[in-house]
């Protein structure tokens, strides 16, 4: 059996997220004050940041007040949330703010009431009636808690900063307990993002335990500094919820994209900096204000190489496919006989889940501009990269054989599709447009319909997009070859003499 936070962290891993979708209809933001506005205001904030949650966090307060079709209400929200994010992938837990507490029979029917009744997956609770208080929240390992222990709000330091010891806060006491009341790993703690010498304590005194750190965005909290304070030293271990930042910005999906995206670069700079996580001198250091992909950098006006640069995840990106020994220099051997300086190698990301998704997030930025019906990959390297991709869009996946069998049905193309569909091909890399003319024709001799053929390397040159472009076919790179030599080398990641050997081979090509 799966605990609480063994699916948060696999939803954090397969979405390369840790934020926290806010869900509070504030009445002000509603057209009129009822429980079905409530319910459409929510529904459609699910749909446009679902891909960048790792939970969703609905306020119960907001839809209580609308009475007994409020709490209707929040059933249908916390069910369809389930529906669509299973169908999509990796589910995205449910967080409810409720922030409950009560002993004996009353915290009982409470649990009952939000995990049975609701279907939550967690919830936030008042710990200060004990510890009897809590467990009726955990006997199922499946179901977590989050016990409020530092809170952002001003009034929190006339309790929760209380000296309890020599040395310790009510806040740190309150941390040990969910410590020691973690025996089925489903128990986190609340510290404001606001509280950054608060967050290094709790995590010195619980220092396996998830975090929910509110405050960032309209409380003023600093996202970077949080992150650097509070992670644990595996770069989880915090969930960042946002709430009026997403839901009243003009475009909530472009704002749950950029947020992500400094999650992530938050990430990727802590672990390439080599200073730990909870280190306050890394703060002046953090990389701000970047432009990210994922929320946009596609339709700026940019070469492939400021791309890169202004990209955190296409940099992390990047820089994994050195380390992970997709791209290698030196010497080899080519099937044509030639000796290249340089070898690519994609199918070695399905070795690293972490790399896979990143490259996958990628390229779910480049298919999410066009239209059509199913992904088709093509066989071997892309039929792992494009179920990460599917996985993580949503879309069914196809992909031509590259054998075609003499027994069973002999399909040529398989998976589930309706001639006159439109398939878009995916692929690792492209050299020449030849490449992917097998592949397109067992597609359209099936009936499909091809038009966009998207790669995660073009290291053709321009040739595969002019061969492509004379069979109708558009190509479409998350890369290009001399982009990602530009930016290796401006970023010390392979030798010069290195970069210069590969561009001299291109050259002559």
């Amino acid at each position: 059996m799966e605990s609480f936070f063994s699916l948060l962290k696999r939803r954090a891993d397969d979405a390369v997220t840790l934020l926290c979708v806010g869900l509070d209809p504030h009445p002000g933001d509603l057209p009129e004050p009822t429980a079905g506005a409530a319910l459409d205001f929510c529904l459609r904030l699910v749909d446009e940041t679902a891909r960048y949650a790792a939970a969703f966090k609905p306020n119960a307060a907001f839809f209580e007040v609308h009475g007994a079709e409020g709490w209707t209400a929040l059933k249908t929200l916390i069910d369809h949330i389930r529906e669509s994010t299973s169908a999509a992938g990796s589910r995205v837990p449910v967080l409810l703010d409720a922030k409950r507490g009560d002993i004996a029979s009353t915290a009982e029917a409470y649990a009952q009431a939000i995990y049975t009744g609701l279907g939550a997956d967690a919830v936030t609770l008042n710990p200060y009636l004990g510890a009897d208080s809590i467990t009726p929240f955990l006997a199922d390992q499946e179901r977590g808690v989050f016990l409020l222990c530092k809170t952002s709000n001003p009034g929190a330091a006339d309790l929760q900063d209380l000296e309890v010891g020599p040395g310790e806060t009510l806040y740190e006491r309150v941390a040990r307990l969910a410590q020691g009341l973690n025996g089925k790993d489903n128990v986190g703690l609340v510290v404001g993002a606001t509280q950054l010498e608060a967050l290094r304590r709790v995590r010195a005194a619980a220092p396996d335990l998830w975090f929910l750190a509110p405050g960032v965005g309209s409380q003023g909290g600093d996202l970077e500094a949080a992150l650097a304070a509070g992670l644990r030293a595996d770069g989880m271990g915090m969930l960042v919820p946002v709430s009026r930042a997403i839901a009243r910005s003009d475009d909530p999906r472009r704002a749950a994209a950029e947020l992500r995206d400094r999650i992530i670069d938050t990430k990727y700079q802590l672990t390439t900096s080599g200073s730990p996580v909870n280190d306050t001198k890394y703060q002046t250091s953090i990389i701000d204000n970047r432009k990210p992909f994922l929320s946009g950098a596609n339709d700026l006006d940019l070469d492939p190489g400021e791309r890169i640069q202004g990209s955190d995840v296409l940099a992390a990106l990047a820089g994994e496919l050195i380390d992970l020994g997709c791209v290698k220099f030196g010497k080899f051997k080519l099937k044509s006989g030639l000796e290249s300086p340089f070898y690519i190698d994609l199918r070695r990301l399905a070795a690293d889940p972490k790399v896979l998704g990143l490259a996958a997030e990628a390229l779910v930025e480049v298919l999410d501009g066009l239209e059509f019906d199913r992904v088709a990959a093509l066989p071997y390297a892309a039929v792992p990269i494009g179920t990460a991709v599917c996985l993580r869009g949503g879309w069914p996946l196809v992909y031509p054989r590259k054998e075609v069998k003499d027994y069973g049905t002999g399909a040529a193309v398989e998976g589930v599709y309706e001639p006159g569909e439109v398939a878009v091909v995916l692929d690792d890399l492209i050299s020449t447009g030849g490449s992917k003319f097998e592949g397109i024709e067992k597609l359209e001799a099936a009936g499909l319909v091809v038009r966009d053929v998207v790669v995660l390397i073009d290291r053709s040159g321009g040739r595969g997009e002019a061969e492509l472009a004379a069979r109708g076919a558009a190509l479409r790179a998350v890369f290009t070859l001399e982009a990602l030599l530009d930016f290796w080398e401006e970023e010390g990641r392979v030798e010069v003499v290195e970069i210069a050997a590969v561009r001299g081979y291109l050259g002559q090509k």
